[in-house]
């Protein structure tokens, strides 16, 4: 996928942080089928978790990720970190706690920092040339545009769930995603 052109020449190395609580279900499912739909150069997806153990991926995630196309090998929960924040361009939680946990820890980061379905809520009907325009655009549209009521700018956490509570909120994180790369990548 080619750079987003700019004046100055193309955008390259757009960095999206996901966040979640253990690092072990939705954020790496977010992680992984994001890199998958806008690979490197042009764009970094990482992950981390507000209360992450260096844990490999469980087996019923690792399937979810590898059925849905992602990446899964040399996978390991990483825990959030002031340095993780600072280094993205587009900070995701996957519930509002998440993005809170972020903009504590590192409050210049609020205005890139979102839930996933809010910033595509913010997005929606709104065009920018670069990913870097998204999130200025996504940023001066808070407050504009009508909230969601309580959570459902979340995707519930599976922990201790079911596998197929599990693969519900992965297809929920998927199709998060999959709006998001069409945003970014345009």
């Amino acid at each position: 996928m080619p750079g987003f052109l700019r004046a100055d020449g193309p955008v390259t190395g757009f960095e999206v942080l996901f966040v979640c609580t253990g690092n072990l279900h939705r954020s790496p499912v977010a992680e992984r089928l994001l890199a998958a739909a806008l690979p490197e150069p042009d764009f970094r997806v990482r992950s981390a978790g507000t209360e992450a153990r260096p844990v490999p991926l469980d087996s019923v995630t690792r399937a979810i990720v590898d059925e849905l196309g992602g990446y899964v090998r040399e996978f390991t929960a990483r825990r959030l970190d002031v340095g993780q924040i600072e280094r993205a361009d587009l900070v995701l939680g996957l519930e509002r706690r998440h993005r809170e946990a972020v903009v504590r820890l590192c409050p210049l980061a609020l205005r890139r920092c979102f839930t996933l379905r809010e910033f595509i809520r913010l997005m929606d009907r709104a065009r920018a040339g670069t990913p870097r325009e998204a999130v200025r655009l996504a940023a001066s549209r808070r407050g504009l545009v009508v909230p969601a009521p309580g959570e459902s700018d979340g995707i519930d956490d599976p922990v201790g769930a079911a596998p197929d509570v599990h693969r519900a909120r992965a297809l929920e994180v998927r199709d998060a995603v999959l709006t998001l790369a069409g945003i970014l990548g345009r």
